[in-house]
């Protein structure tokens, strides 16, 4: 299978409600506004959370809340968030403050699955922890209405049923406690999809379902094993297991497209900006 390169924005040319495409933001103003962040009322934040990767740098702890770029899609996805704290699930951020460029909300406390990637997000207990949290998540956003909003880049059609799924469940959007996800947080991908796409998404990078000559950790030669544990874990019946199998390889092509994308039109930017 081929590798899932995570190094560029997502989104570049996708103007969603904001109507400017990422990519007409010049390099400069980027900097600028990773600089810019380090200040909120005049206090002094932590600095840029890790991790992330349309918005590495950019993202910020404030106290208990984070300030980070509006998402390419926020009015959907405020009101996912807005939906899934009134019916009480607690493994998601709430929005605290919206601005023309950026949007507060609140911090999860715990720490998201970062390189270096801590052992105890690596055991079989927290495997089951991260389907147990999708779980919960699934039956939370289950009497959600996605119609009326505009959503990113949609899934293929056989895996959509309406249900809207976080579609990126990689490790860097899960927070862990004591070795248990959480949290689920950055819902930039979200979107009407499926419990079954979120289950492949989450078992290709939790398995993981990779060569195991690029598995260099405690998982290395158990992704078969572990992907049987999660799939248990789901409590997805038989038929609802097999679907999510199938779904692995159109979940990494969806994300390898949307990656290649991105960094094509990176790339022509830079030309551009050298040109210009």
């Amino acid at each position: 299978m081929r590798r899932d390169p995570r190094r560029v924005c997502p989104w570049p040319g996708y103007a969603c409600e904001a109507r400017e495409p990422c990519s007409a933001r010049p390099a400069s103003a980027t900097a600028g506004a990773s600089l810019q962040l380090l200040q909120v009322d005049g206090r002094q934040t932590d600095g840029p959370l890790p991790g992330a990767t349309a918005n590495r740098g950019l993202v910020v702890r404030v106290g208990d809340a984070v300030l980070r770029p509006r998402a390419p899609c926020w009015p959907a996805t405020h009101a996912l968030l807005a939906h899934l704290s009134a019916v009480g699930f607690d493994g998601a951020p709430r929005v605290l403050a919206v601005s023309p460029s950026t949007e507060m909300l609140t911090y999860m406390h715990g720490q998201a699955a970062v390189p270096p990637v801590p052992e105890d997000t690596l055991t079989d207990a927290a495997l089951v922890s991260v389907a147990d949290l999708l779980r919960r998540y699934h039956a939370a956003v289950a009497s959600f209405d996605p119609v009326g909003y505009t959503w990113p880049r949609p899934i293929p059609a056989r895996f959509r049923t309406g249900l809207v799924s976080h579609n990126d469940v990689h490790p860097a959007n899960l927070v862990f406690r004591d070795g248990r996800a959480v949290a689920l947080i950055d819902f930039d991908w979200a979107g009407p999809g499926s419990v079954t796409w979120d289950f492949a998404a989450a078992a290709r990078y939790w398995a993981p379902l990779a060569d195991d000559r690029d598995i260099a950790d405690s998982r290395h030669g158990r992704a078969l094993e572990r992907f049987r544990i999660f799939l248990h874990a789901s409590g997805l019946p038989r038929a609802g297991r097999r679907q999510v199998a199938e779904a692995v390889v159109a979940n990494h092509d969806w994300t390898y497209a949307i990656v290649t994308e991105a960094a094509a039109a990176a790339r022509s930017a830079i030309v551009h900006q050298r040109w210009t």
